[in-house]
């Protein structure tokens, strides 16, 4: 039995996608796994422990964006119920599809107890080693005893950096995992300046699954009969919204939009000709494999264009020089898969061009080798 700690809960579209990628990857396999749920009970000295928690700026930047879609449901009770509409849906496909799942361990030291049942236990892949997350001591594997395997699965630490105040404590836990694969170039590099160690950079567990797979766990459905731009956006940037406006009139095209997603954006109240809230992830993918185009600032938006051929463009969700970029797993993305040219560089026209998708192929499959020779060996 494995047990799997990732983060199958949170309301993300890529991230849920991710997650439901990784359980069907170890049901081809034939691997026995359930979900590990762990309910965290903290003593009064532990908490005060976790104080300088609250100043990492990558949870700092999280926290802000939370705020900001509190107010912004206060300041307009309609979006706080077209919100509701989509938690739901969220909800509804979290619960159909995320079904094996372990008791909940509640405290850590039941945690730490409960993983004695695994033969080993496997964590990754959406930035679950971030900097913000390093003292909960869950998806860096801590808990697990020293005598069971520990993988990691095209992991992600999120940042370009880690801070100086946690490189001792992140060496510790990536020495203990016996199997470590990392989502981005830039993670890999990490973690051969933290210990030493050369580990290979795999892919996001999305492409674990072929075209024809999706289509056969999620079917194809047509949620518009007309041809439309696809804008999913993350980030709060107007002048990308704009520029998807401009795409719009330049190819008559209509715009769907997902709204206030991680965070209220105010403009984008008049965005989009079509802005529906009842999205479960399977009719987000649905959205893309239906688009003519698709807009985005997200990775795994990113992900599912590439993986249903789409003409896209990537609009960078962050400043390269913010100590909270996350640019990285875009960078590596592009760079490794052959599509550099679909990032944002002023002219949104150029997302007309053809892509060389027999390129973009080839590059794939030999990821896709080096990808599942790192499990094959994980898993052995």
């Amino acid at each position: 039995m494995v047990g799997v700690c990732i983060k199958y809960f949170h309301e993300n579209y890529g991230g849920m996608l991710q997650a439901f990628a990784t359980t069907k990857m170890l049901e081809n396999r034939g691997i026995d796994y359930e979900l590990i749920r762990y309910e965290k009970k903290y003593s009064i000295p532990q908490k005060i422990k976790f104080i300088p928690r609250l100043f990492n700026s990558v949870l700092l930047k999280d926290k802000k964006e939370a705020f900001n879609k509190k107010m912004g449901m206060k300041k307009h009770p309609e979006f706080a119920k077209n919100d509701a509409i989509r938690m739901e849906a969220f909800h509804k496909f979290r619960d159909e599809k995320f079904t094996k799942l372990a008791e909940p361990s509640v405290g850590y030291a039941n945690l730490c107890k409960d993983a004695r049942k695994y033969d080993a236990v496997i964590t990754g892949s959406d930035q679950l080693w971030s900097p913000a997350g390093l003292p909960t001591n869950f998806y860096n594997l801590m808990f697990v005893p020293d005598d069971i395997k520990k993988i990691s699965y095209a992991s992600s630490f999120g940042v370009g950096q880690i801070p100086w105040y946690q490189k001792k404590r992140t060496a510790q836990f990536i020495n203990r995992i016996e199997y470590v694969s990392m989502r981005e170039n830039r993670g890999r590099e990490i973690v051969k300046e933290l210990t030493g160690r050369d580990v290979p950079t795999i892919l996001d567990p999305v492409f674990s699954l072929s075209k024809e797979q999706w289509d056969e766990y999620i079917p194809v459905e047509k949620i518009y009969d007309e041809p439309y731009i696809f804008a999913y956006f993350l980030g709060e940037n107007p002048a990308y919204r704009e520029e998807v406006k401009k795409l719009a009139r330049e190819t008559g095209l209509k715009i769907v939009a997902l709204r206030h997603l991680d965070q209220y954006v105010e403009t984008d109240e008049e965005f989009g000709d079509y802005a529906p809230y009842d999205i479960a992830p399977d009719k987000f993918l649905n959205l893309i494999r239906g688009a003519e185009y698709v807009c985005t600032d997200s990775f795994h938006g990113t992900c599912f264009s590439i993986i249903n051929g789409k003409k896209f463009m990537i609009f960078n969700r962050y400043s390269d020089a913010s100590k909270v970029s996350k640019n990285s797993r875009i960078d590596s993305l592009c760079t490794n898969l052959g599509v550099t040219d679909r990032r944002y560089n002023g002219d949104i026209m150029a997302i007309k061009n053809d892509i060389d998708y027999k390129d973009v192929t080839n590059r794939f499959n030999k990821e896709m080798e080096l990808t599942n020779k790192y499990l094959d060996e994980a898993f052995r």
